[in-house]
């Protein structure tokens, strides 16, 4: 009796096969390798007309109309939920933390919070979204600390999640929202990442309607996912005087194929480029990146070796004072107390 059951050669089935050999097979062609300010622009300017490509369309914008929701004030800090209109069909709720203390130069800096895959923006400012208290996460309340160091700290919350998210009764099946708000914009040509994005730059331009903020003085700051947002609103939106990314910039082909969700894929990235090169578009702004030393859902040493290539970056351009690791003994979490240091030197003394 014959089987046929064994293949005579070699097969791949699975994807994570399929992804392995892409890996291999795929060269970037936009991957920077410069070493002169000449040879940096030039990349420079490439890379951002692909990376602006590969983004996609933005929508259109409409007025903000923004609405105080809720007031809560305690000794060192105020929280305000405030609702802005990103789009003609989409909503941003956000919570702002203002310090209660003056501001030496009349208006403070601000920093936008950006919140990581899981509940929305209630980990920035320890208050779920009708003000009662919630455990503290990874997030570590930045927002709140932030206020209370002189900030304005603005925390919204992203496209599927916190009070974004898709409620429950409303879902067909257990599957992540990001992965199915992702296969759907996509049907009428936009990018999950792109939308949010977006929304990013609209919680920007609210801020600038605020007369206590200084527009020359705003950063952005995010873990995990809010890592991603970190990186690309501030590589898009040219206004972020500062940033900080915690926890995500490691190389995207060193990573687990599904250590990824519809919010943070960028279609087409690989064929041009990696994190690390979006990175150096933020290039000759300050830029901290934070590494968690035993992180592991972005592990230190794939960390370290996009940072080592985004070191060549700022290098090559000529800012190197500009860039710094902080890898701290932690997980995945925010470092606090590196962030508001980071801030404080680039965003309140400069």
């Amino acid at each position: 009796m014959t089987s046929f059951d064994t293949p005579s050669q070699t097969r791949w089935y699975s994807i994570l096969d399929w992804m392995a050999g892409m890996r291999q097979e795929v060269q970037p062609a936009l991957h920077f390798a410069g070493r002169t300010p000449s040879e940096y622009e030039t990349w420079r300017t490439q890379f951002a007309a692909q990376y602006h490509q590969l983004l996609g369309p933005f929508p259109n914008p409409v007025p903000l109309r923004p609405e105080v929701l809720r007031r809560i004030e305690y000794p060192r800090y105020v929280l305000e939920k405030v609702v802005i209109d990103a789009e003609q069909y989409a909503s941003i709720p956000c919570w702002v933390a203002s310090p209660t203390m003056p501001s030496p130069r009349g208006q403070y800096p601000a920093v936008l919070c950006a919140h990581g895959h899981g509940a929305g923006k209630q980990g920035m400012v320890g208050v779920d979204g009708a003000g009662n208290p919630v455990p503290m996460d990874a997030h570590k309340n930045l927002a709140v600390r932030l206020a209370e160091a002189g900030f304005i700290a603005i925390a919204p919350d992203w496209r599927t999640f916190g009070e974004r998210t898709v409620p429950p009764e409303e879902r067909l099946y257990t599957r992540d929202p990001c992965d199915v708000a992702f296969t759907n914009v996509g049907q009428y040509g936009y990018h999950l990442l792109t939308l949010d994005i977006w929304d990013g730059m609209r919680v920007v331009d609210y801020l600038l309607t605020r007369p206590e903020v200084d527009a020359r003085r705003i950063g952005v700051v995010g873990l995990s996912f809010g890592g991603t947002m970190s990186l690309h609103l501030a590589a898009a939106d040219e206004r972020i005087a500062a940033c900080c990314i915690s926890g995500y910039l490691a190389k995207a082909t060193a990573l687990h194929p599904w250590n990824m969700c519809g919010s943070q894929t960028l279609s087409g990235l690989l064929n041009w480029g990696d994190r690390s090169d979006i990175a150096g578009l933020i290039c000759p702004r300050p830029l901290l990146v934070q590494i968690g030393e035993y992180d592991a859902t972005f592990p230190a040493t794939t960390a370290l070796e996009a940072y080592a290539h985004l070191r060549t970056i700022y290098q090559a351009a000529g800012h190197a004072d500009q860039l710094a690791c902080d890898l701290f003994d932690g997980c995945h979490e925010i470092h606090v107390s590196a962030v508001i240091d980071w801030f404080t030197r680039w965003l309140k003394t400069a």
